[in-house]
């Protein structure tokens, strides 16, 4: 079976889709089956095996097994976007950004010591809906004068088609 007919078969059996709302509470983004994260993670680093890519980036909280994932199939870091920023991060990038599904505003923030001019990051996260997480991530990667090389999700309820999915909202609703 492949990522996207496991993945597939998981949202029919434990989860649920009503227009574009995508349950997968069970599996993806509150209880957590590792190796379906395994196996997606697998699958998108695959489609960036040539991209040389030297950290992935995603925003607390729930593309954080993913991105390890992904990173680790990559054989690099990652990195996670805070939402809140510690008293020990006293150089950082900053972006704000909408969450939707929380109905709430967020500013995220990425330690200046842990990016390099050089880097070549993959953004990574759980779902790609209205963008605002994207456009934060793009935000911060400008700032530090890296080389956004690709962006990555479980699934993508968007249009773009310029962004790596498992499944897209049509193959949900398909």
């Amino acid at each position: 079976m492949t990522a996207a007919e496991t993945l597939l078969d998981r949202i029919h059996r434990e989860g649920a889709v009503n227009g574009e709302i995508v349950k997968v509470d069970r599996f993806l983004n509150h209880m957590v089956d590792p190796q379906l994260i395994q196996v997606l993670g697998q699958e998108l680093a695959g489609r960036f095996k040539n991209a040389e890519v030297t950290v992935v980036l995603t925003a607390e909280t729930s593309g954080i097994m993913l991105a390890q994932a992904v990173a680790t199939e990559l054989g690099v870091p990652f990195i996670y976007a805070k939402k809140k920023r510690p008293i020990t991060m006293t150089e950082y990038y900053a972006a704000a950004s909408y969450s939707f599904t929380k109905q709430q505003s967020t500013t995220l923030y990425v330690s200046k010591e842990i990016f390099s001019s050089k880097d070549r990051v993959l953004f990574v996260d759980d779902f790609f809906a209205k963008g605002s997480t994207l456009k934060a991530i793009e935000e911060i990667v400008t700032q530090a004068q890296t080389t956004l090389v690709g962006k990555a999700v479980i699934i993508n309820k968007s249009k773009r088609r310029d962004i790596e999915a498992i499944l897209t909202l049509e193959d949900l609703l398909a």
